[in-house]
C-alpha cells in the first residue's frame, strides 16, 4: 500500500488496521496466520470477514447475550459450535449482484469466510445455548452462571 494512499483515504476500519498489523508482523517474523494466507491466495478485493459482536450480561435474569452483525448472509450460511467451553460462530458469504447501468455491466462481489469465538462459562451445556437470527442479525443467549455454580450465601449463626 503507497504511503500517499493511506493518508489520502481517512477512514479505515479496524479490519483494515488489523490486515495491516498481521501483513506487517508476519513479513517480519516470516509466520503466516490463515487470515492473511487466505488474503494473500485470493483476489486482492477479497478480505476476511470480521463481523461486529455486541455481547451483553444480564445479572438479573442470569443470561448472557452475544450479538453478530451478519448483513447479507442467511442462517443457512452460517454455524455454532461448541468444543470445550468455547463458542464458535463461522460462516461464509457469497454475495454477488450484477446489473446494466447507461450501457456498463456493474457486477459486485463479496466473498469471504469468518470465525469469533468466545469463552462460556464454565458447566454451560450446549442445549441450553439458543441462537436466532432476524435480518442480518444473529443473536446467541446462554447461562452466565449454571445453577450449581452460582454463588451460594451462607447465614452465619
Amino acid at each position: 500500500m503507497a504511503l500517499s494512499t493511506f493518508f489520502t483515504e481517512p477512514f479505515y476500519s479496524l479490519a483494515d488496521f488489523d490486515r495491516l498489523f498481521d501483513e506487517a508482523f508476519n513479513a517480519r517474523t516470516g509466520g503466516g496466520s490463515s487470515a492473511v494466507a487466505t488474503h494473500n491466495q485470493d483476489n486482492a478485493a477479497s478480505r476476511p470477514m470480521r463481523p461486529r459482536m455486541d455481547l451483553h450480561e444480564d445479572q438479573e435474569k442470569n443470561l448472557v447475550t452475544a450479538s453478530f452483525e451478519l448483513p447479507g448472509l442467511t442462517k443457512e450460511n452460517v454455524q455454532i459450535d461448541v468444543k470445550d467451553n468455547v463458542l464458535t460462530v463461522s460462516g461464509e458469504s457469497t454475495l454477488s449482484t450484477e446489473r446494466d447501468e447507461k450501457g456498463y455491466s456493474v457486477r459486485e462481489r463479496r466473498y469471504g469466510k469468518f470465525s469469533r469465538s468466545l469463552p462460556l462459562p464454565q458447566g454451560i451445556k450446549p442445549e441450553e445455548i439458543k441462537a436466532s437470527m432476524n435480518n442480518g442479525v444473529l443473536t446467541v443467549t446462554f447461562p452466565r452462571t449454571t445453577p450449581e455454580l452460582a454463588p451460594k450465601r451462607i447465614a452465619i449463626q
